[in-house]
């Protein structure tokens, strides 16, 4: 506390006018915790009989605190004998325009003024903001830092000179600035310290809006198409524009435009053929331009009809297809476990084949021509065939043969239809 006493004494000062009705005016600056003696000069330095203060326009009564509240034990506030105010541990809230009114031994008056200005530096930082410029090529930033008193010096940039103000801007070419580049603001005031700085700093960065490249619609119905762009420093302005020549797009009975915080939506109402082509999503800040191309394709009605009718028929024709085929399978699937010769034979021949047991051996060994013995010891099985009778013209002649003959035909077979397993 005395440090901060001592520096803000050193930077007390005072500065006295006199006004058109003959009264002072003085200027008193103290910095928070420091004493401020508020001067009531008289014309020959006569002591008063009686002096009064007010502040704003208000009486000051001494036995409460000037700041508002009530005054701590032991008091801060003195009225001195040559009526000047002494206040103890200046706060910020004795800051303001003081009067006093004091009467001399002769009953004659004097008033003098006093502004109070106490010496402040908040916690905070300085304030960095973009303002859009008039020119859409340029930007302006500005720096400003409220509430502090004496005024800092600020400064953009880093070999910039520093300037004695609450508020400090700057206009620049967007030329001059690129992609990622910090702006930063530097604050000193003589309350921080020799070496002790504040800052604040703004990120440049380019727009980029984003969103879906390609949209469909059908003639007759409503389509919208979305862009966002939420990255861009300073902030983008964002258009819709269509075609190659960039129109721009109005709202109206056939556009809405309905921007939703950084979305911006484009509906195309009662769409048609027309319609169809390219649009832009235009997003541009002092640092470039950058756009979404979103291509629109219009269909006809009935044409997404017909797709629906022939992909349910392509649909059902391999289902169909798949059916066909399993039920042939199914239907033919002993002539697939037995191989493709015995499925002929039986097909052209109608042959039925008959395993017969060695028992009954003998019983055909007479019918049945014996077969040459095998070399390597295996046993031959015999297999009788019968003719199934394909007509009834068959039939007739089954019947007519007599057993005799019967037993003829069947010695009079092709070796080749007897089977060897």
């Amino acid at each position: 506390m005395n440090k901060v006493a001592t520096v803000a004494l050193l930077h007390l000062f005072l500065s006295a006018s006199v006004s058109g009705d003959g009264s002072t005016e003085t200027v008193v600056t103290a910095a928070p915790g420091d004493v401020a003696l508020l001067p009531c000069y008289t014309a020959g330095n006569v002591t008063p009989s009686l002096t009064t203060w007010l502040k704003n326009g208000r009486e000051v009564n001494i036995s409460d605190d000037i700041s508002g509240g009530p005054s701590p034990a032991g008091g801060r506030l003195a009225v001195l004998h040559d009526g000047s105010l002494n206040i103890m541990r200046v706060i910020a809230g004795d800051e303001g325009s003081y009067m006093c009114n004091s009467t001399l031994p002769d009953s004659s008056s004097f008033q003098a003024h006093v502004l109070l200005q106490v010496a402040n530096v908040p916690d905070t930082h300085p304030d960095c903001m973009y303002v859009p410029a008039q020119d859409p090529s340029q930007v302006q930033f500005i720096c400003s830092w409220l509430g502090v008193y004496p005024p800092p010096k600020l400064r953009w940039g880093e070999d910039g000179a520093f300037q004695v103000t609450n508020s400090l801007s700057v206009t620049m070419n967007g030329s001059l600035l690129s992609d990622g580049q910090t702006m930063k603001c530097t604050a000193q005031h003589q309350l921080l310290g020799p070496g002790k700085e504040k800052s604040c700093s703004l990120t440049l960065k380019l727009p980029y809006p984003k969103g879906e490249p390609l949209a469909t619609a059908l003639e007759a119905t409503s389509v919208t198409l979305t862009c966002s762009e939420t990255t861009s420093f300073p902030p983008a302005n964002t258009v819709w524009r269509k075609g190659l020549q960039h129109d721009s797009i109005v709202s109206g009975s056939k556009y809405v435009l309905s921007p939703e915080g950084l979305v911006f939506k484009l509906t195309i109402l009662n769409v048609s053929h027309d319609d169809e082509g390219v649009y832009f999503c235009h997003s541009e800040n002092p640092l470039a331009v950058r756009e979404l191309e979103v291509y629109l394709t219009v269909k006809k009605a009935s044409s997404a009809y017909t797709g629906a009718i022939i992909g349910v028929f392509i649909a059902a024709l391999i289902v169909g297809s798949a059916v066909i085929v399993a039920k042939t399978l199914y239907s033919s699937r002993h002539r697939i476990c037995l191989g493709g010769d015995f499925g002929q034979i039986e097909e052209d021949r109608g042959d039925m084949l008959s395993l017969v047991e060695s028992d009954d051996e003998q019983f055909f060994q007479d019918a049945v021509p014996r077969l040459p013995p095998v070399t390597n010891d295996c046993h031959t099985t015999l297999v009788q065939i019968h003719r199934m009778p394909s007509s009834d013209h068959e039939d007739a002649e089954t019947a007519d043969t007599s057993p005799q003959q019967l037993e003829d035909t069947e010695q009079a077979e092709d070796p080749e239809d007897l089977v060897t397993f």
